[in-house]
């Protein structure tokens, strides 16, 4: 792949459940190397993109390709070459750090011969080297995810979905998993990211805003808060853009139905 070349690309992608439109003709790009945050409320959209965009869910209409291979298409290419993990992930809790890195090796099909390259690889990326013969169950939830992370990338998939992947750890752990998150981009790896903490929006590349299905902003973090700065707010934060884009989008909807 060259530097620049999008390693997600999304046109007019619609997802209905009956008549409820949870993704509504979202379209957007995404290059290789890039960190790109999806914001937005609960209900907004943003995992249901995530799951179309990971081959588990198919899409109604429009067209999504990751690392070049057709989500509706080619399912089963797509799932090669993306990692992916959440608050969710599951790791064995009855196993230790070695052992999952070793099973999910397996899952995600490592050659024999780089087996213990990619565990050692992970191992240092998370910070683990001295707890490979921890029990998972006995690690703290910040370094739980450290894991995850590792575990989801020992293929080296070009593209990683972390679905509010901080979500339930502390301040500190959190800022130290944005370290390894800046780490696989500086490697190459394209990095989709959903969160509802407005400052870790500050740490994507760019940031795409998705309420009601539809993606109401995006741009990035600078950009999108010079967008709003004035007299009164010269200083926005991105809690300010989000909210202050909502409020619009509200308005301009209420409006539509007077």
């Amino acid at each position: 792949m060259t530097p620049h070349e999008n390693t997600v690309i999304i046109d007019k992608l619609v997802k209905r459940f009956g008549d409820f439109v949870a993704v509504d003709d979202v379209s957007l790009t995404v290059k290789r190397g890039e960190i790109f945050g999806f914001l937005g409320p609960n209900g907004a959209g943003k995992s249901t993109t995530i799951r179309i965009l990971c081959a588990l869910l198919a899409p109604t209409s429009g067209v999504a390709t990751v690392a070049g291979y057709d989500v509706a298409r080619e399912p089963e290419a797509v799932k090669l070459h993306i990692g992916y993990m959440s608050q969710k992930f599951s790791l064995y809790d009855d196993l230790t750090v070695g052992e999952n890195i070793e099973f999910f090796s397996g899952i995600y099909g490592v050659p024999r011969d780089i087996r213990d390259e990619r565990r050692a690889y992970a191992l240092r990326m998370a910070g683990l080297e001295e707890k490979e013969q921890t029990k998972t169950s006995l690690l703290a939830g910040g370094w739980k995810q450290r894991l995850a992370l590792g575990c989801a990338i020992l293929h080296q998939p070009p593209v990683v979905f972390l679905d509010e992947p901080t979500s339930g750890v502390d301040p500190l752990a959190r800022r130290a998993f944005w370290d390894l998150i800046n780490e696989l981009s500086h490697a190459g790896h394209t990095v989709f990211v959903t969160t509802h903490y407005m400052e870790e929006a500050e740490y994507c590349h760019r940031v795409a805003l998705m309420y009601r299905g539809r993606v109401i902003s995006l741009g990035t973090p600078h950009d999108l808060r010079k967008q709003l700065r004035s007299d009164t707010l010269p200083e926005p934060t991105m809690e300010d853009v989000f909210v202050s884009m909502i409020e619009r989008e509200d308005a301009a909807l209420a409006g539509g139905k007077s």
